[in-house]
């Protein structure tokens, strides 16, 4: 795809844009080879830029990004270079506003553009937050891997009884208190719980069971999960967790892991627990190989005379 052919993608793209998070340009997936380390996204005025490697046309590539957000309705250009270290972040055109936050759905979710990492945002995980707030009226529900509590929003949003989050970092925590707070939900019936979750299982068992459960870990965040090998641990203590109809949603972004690794250790460890699907990925995060991309699969639990 040459540098033209860019432009006229996010031009295109960009003619359907609202004031929702929207990815222009995906280049991780593997569909264009020459922008492979590229992504690009729309969050009402700003457009957003990511390289994850360096780039020997990026002169060319931030001129013709700078050029496009002018004649467009973008204010802002902010770049972050995710292949340095610490991934500095640059703003190229206006500036990033002090309380900026993401609309999904309707759904107000803190962003971060200038972390050094995650900026708070897993925009690839909607049709997982659209499964849950579709699916949580009036359930106990258990967010395990927490991190910023978007699921959270959406299980509270979509009715549930109650919603317990579960992640190590306080940090993280504090900030999806943050968000319940910028969604203006009650905060009655919502726990935030700075726990190891692999050594704190019997802690959620005593305010089970959950009618919803959701598995979102990292695919791999040293000293303390490693998809490959920790998250079995998670599926053998699932029975113990889970009310005897529960729903649930196993998460895994490892491009290294087939869908196959989750539904073989569920079969194997928590048989009670049947597939159901996997959740379709987003059209604008479309992969060359879709078992390299992310994995939303879905388990009911069902019960013995029935299996």
């Amino acid at each position: 795809m040459t540098l033209e052919a860019l432009k006229a993608h996010i031009e295109a793209a960009s003619k359907i844009t609202s004031k929702e998070f929207q990815r222009l340009f995906h280049g991780r997936g593997g569909l264009y080879e020459t922008w492979r380390h590229l992504t690009i996204d729309s969050i009402d005025s700003i457009l957003s830029v990511a390289l994850y490697f360096e780039e020997p046309h990026e002169q060319e590539l931030l001129a013709m990004l700078i050029a496009f957000a002018k004649n467009a309705h973008y204010t802002t250009l902010v770049v972050q270079r995710r292949y340095q270290k610490e991934s500095p972040t640059e703003v190229l055109l206006g500036e990033l506003p002090d309380d900026l936050y993401v609309l999904e759905n309707g759904m107000k979710i803190k962003l971060n553009l200038t972390s050094n990492q995650n900026n708070g945002y897993f925009p690839d995980m909607k049709k997982g937050r659209e499964f849950v707030r579709e699916n949580a009226k009036d359930k106990r529900v258990l967010n395990l891997f927490a991190y910023t509590c978007a699921f959270s929003l959406a299980a509270k949003m979509g009715g549930a009884y109650e919603v317990v989050n579960v992640d190590m970092s306080k940090g993280a925590l504090k900030t999806g208190m943050a968000n319940h707070s910028l969604n203006a939900l009650d905060p009655r019936g919502t726990s935030f719980l700075p726990y190891n979750i692999l050594k704190s299982f019997s802690a959620l068992k005593r305010k089970g069971p959950y009618d919803l459960i959701i598995i979102d870990p990292p695919s791999f965040q040293r000293g303390s999960f490693e998809a490959s090998k920790d998250y079995v641990k998670i599926i053998k203590k699932l029975p113990q967790l889970a009310s005897e109809e529960c729903l649930l949603l196993s998460c895994l972004n490892a491009p290294n892991l087939e869908s196959d690794f989750i539904i073989n250790l569920m079969q194997e460890f928590a048989p009670s627990f049947q597939y159901v699907k996997r959740l379709e990925n987003l059209a604008e995060f479309a992969s060359k190989d879709e078992e390299k991309s992310l994995k939303n699969l879905v388990f009911q639990r069902v019960s013995r005379e029935m299996c």
